[in-house]
C-alpha cells in the first residue's frame, strides 16, 4: 500500500474513486469507457477493489495514463478511508447504499458510515462528488460534508442511451456515466456510442439469448438481499409466459440473515408463472419458514 501510495502521488492525474453496496464494477466500466473517448483510461481491471487490488490497479499505471478509475470495496468500516489514502481520489461516485455486508458494517447506519469514508476524504481534500438527486441518502449524506463539491445529476439524463444491460435499475450507472462524460466535456454522440459499445461479459446485468424462445438473464456475482430484490423486479418486468428462478444463498448478513432470506423469497413467490429453485441452507430455512413450494439444493453437489 505504501508503494502505491507513493506512486499515486508520482502521476499526478485525476482519479475517480467509485464505492457502493451494488453497481461499482459496472459504474466503473461505463464510466471508463466514456473517459476513454478522450483520455488514455486505465480502471480497475475486474473487481480488483481491495487493499491488494486497490494499490495493483494503481502501480499499473504508467506515465501514459491521463485518468485513473478505481473500484473500491469494503465489507467493514475503515476500509474506504484506508483505500482512499492510498489512491486519493480527486472525485469520487458512491452508487447506492444498500444491504450488502450487513454483518461486518454492523447494519445500515453502519454501511453509511463506512461507504460516507469516500465523501469523508473527498470534503477533506475539498474534491468533488457525483450525486444523483433522485438518491435521498446521499443528497442527505453530501449536504452533512459542506467542504464537498457537489456535482447533482438526474437518472433522466440516462433516457435515450442505448445499451447491453438487462434492468431499468442500470439507468443510474447510465446516468453516472453521462454525468461524468459531461462534466468532463465528453462529446454527447462519443458518450452514446461508448455505453452502446459496452457489453457486459461478468455475470451482472448480463443478458444471452439461448434460443428462440428462452432468455437466461445472469445477475450473480456475490449477491446481496439489495442487488436480488431489483434483479427479481426485472424479471417480473419482462411478462413472460414462464419464469424460472434460480436464487443462491446472500453471506455475510450476520443476524439480517434470517429476516431478508425470507423478504426477499416472498418478492420472488409474487413473480407470475415462476417456479424457484433455491440453492443454500439460508434459503432452505426461509421457504420452510414461509411455507413456500420450491426446489431446494443446499449443497454444491444437489445443484450440480
Amino acid at each position: 500500500p505504501s508503494l502505491a501510495a507513493y506512486h499515486r502521488e508520482q502521476l499526478a492525474i485525476p482519479i475517480i474513486g467509485i464505492v457502493g453496496s451494488n453497481g461499482k464494477t459496472t459504474t466503473k466500466e461505463l464510466v471508463s469507457r466514456v473517459l476513454s473517448q478522450r483520455y488514455s483510461v486505465y480502471a480497475t481491471r475486474g473487481n480488483l477493489n481491495n487493499h491488494i487490488g486497490v494499490p495493483l490497479t494503481l502501480l499499473a499505471m504508467d506515465d501514459s495514463i491521463e485518468f485513473g478509475v478505481v473500484e473500491m470495496g469494503a465489507s467493514a468500516q475503515k476500509e474506504i478511508e484506508l483505500l482512499c489514502s492510498i489512491s486519493q481520489p480527486n472525485y469520487g461516485i458512491i452508487t447506492n447504499i444498500g444491504n450488502a455486508h450487513l454483518e461486518g458494517f454492523g447494519g445500515k447506519e453502519g454501511i453509511k458510515r463506512g461507504k460516507g469514508e469516500l465523501y469523508d476524504f473527498l470534503e477533506a481534500n475539498g474534491s468533488r462528488a457525483f450525486v444523483p438527486k433522485e438518491d435521498q441518502v446521499l443528497v442527505d449524506m453530501a449536504a452533512e460534508r459542506a467542504n464537498m463539491a457537489v456535482e447533482f445529476y438526474s437518472r433522466a439524463i440516462a433516457e435515450g442511451y442505448k445499451s447491453h444491460l438487462s434492468g431499468e435499475y442500470n439507468r443510474f450507472n447510465i446516468a453516472v456515466a453521462v454525468a461524468v462524460g459531461r462534466y468532463f466535456d465528453i462529446p454527447t454522440e462519443l458518450i452514446a456510442e461508448a455505453i452502446e459499445s459496452y457489453v457486459p461479459e461478468n455475470n451482472r446485468s448480463q443478458e444471452v439469448v439461448t434460443a428462440h424462445n428462452n432468455t437466461l438473464i445472469i445477475d450473480c456475482y456475490n449477491a446481496n438481499p439489495s442487488s436480488m430484490e431489483v434483479a427479481i423486479e426485472n424479471i417480473a418486468s419482462k411478462h413472460s409466459e414462464r419464469n424460472l428462478l434460480i436464487l443462491g444463498d446472500m453471506l455475510e448478513l450476520g443476524e439480517w440473515s434470517h429476516s431478508e432470506h425470507c423478504r426477499i423469497l416472498e418478492l420472488a413467490a409474487q413473480v407470475k408463472d415462476a417456479e424457484l429453485v433455491l440453492v443454500g441452507s439460508h434459503f432452505h430455512k426461509a421457504a420452510h419458514t414461509l411455507g413456500i413450494d420450491a426446489t431446494c439444493c443446499t449443497d454444491s453437489t444437489e445443484a450440480a
